[in-house]
């Protein structure tokens, strides 16, 4: 096959994947506490035709190389956990961290999950759930005789009973944070895995020590800038038909060696 046909295929593979990354960055536009993707592309091996540095004469040597690429490819799919905007709700059962950190959440099998959104909300033992029932971890229960809820900016949980004065803490909210949150495994639900790549979840109490505040009331919106997605579309779709340009010239090349050769 000709080298520029399958040059050309990898540009078309490497773009068919960058669109799926933004489409799914569009469509998750609305999820709360959603992080957009990136795709990070890098060069294929080069044909080494001549080495640089090469001799050309006794006395001489070649002070660049003929080394010709053989494409693209996307090697990775980055997350970036740049802050969101907060979206006020007035809801006393959300929370959003501004900073870093991750509400943790305890799953079907036994293993913690870590999310950006904290739209909770209480269960029939009064816990604190996701919208998939998942538990806030550590677990709080609100008392049924609780008039009101307050959340601290430190994770303090009070409540207001009935008939009492004052506030009676409950239990406090703490937040993961990781060394290199990029490294999260993405699972859906709003969810994210710890894996080597992230390092260990390190617990902190909100406000400190660097960890993110806890605004009650309020919710993280997702990161993607629609604007900035619409424009990498567009660059995507372009890079995507001058790609397929080169293999319908490639083609006429063979043609016209073929046919008159």
């Amino acid at each position: 096959m000709d080298a520029t046909l399958w040059i050309a295929k990898t540009g078309l593979d490497a773009q068919h994947t960058r669109m799926s990354v933004i489409s799914n960055n569009l469509a998750n536009v609305n999820t709360m506490g959603f992080k957009r993707d990136r795709a990070v592309f890098e060069d294929l091996l080069y044909q080494k035709v001549r080495q640089p540095g090469g001799q050309t004469s006794v006395n001489t040597d070649s002070p660049t190389g003929l080394m010709i690429g053989t494409g693209t490819r996307v090697v990775s799919t980055e997350k970036l956990h740049t802050q969101g905007n907060l979206v006020q709700t007035n809801n006393a059962l959300d929370m959003a961290i501004d900073g870093s950190g991750f509400f943790q959440v305890l799953r079907p099998d036994a293993t913690i999950g870590y999310t950006r959104d904290g739209s909770f909300k209480m269960n029939a033992d009064g816990e604190l759930v996701t919208a998939s029932g998942l538990r806030l971890q550590p677990q709080v229960a609100i008392p049924t005789d609780a008039s009101a809820i307050t959340i601290g900016a430190d994770g303090t949980i009070s409540v207001s009973r009935y008939g009492q004065n004052g506030q009676t803490i409950i239990g406090n909210v703490q937040v993961a944070m990781f060394m290199n949150p990029a490294g999260l495994e993405p699972l859906g639900q709003n969810l994210y895995a710890e894996t080597a790549a992230s390092g260990v979840a390190q617990l902190m109490t909100p406000s400190e020590a660097g960890a993110g505040s806890l605004i009650q009331g309020s919710l993280e919106a997702s990161n993607v800038n629609v604007v900035e997605e619409m424009v990498n579309m567009i660059e995507a779709q372009r890079a995507y038909e001058v790609n397929s340009k080169s293999i319908a010239a490639a083609d006429q090349m063979l043609k016209f060696v073929n046919n008159n050769l």
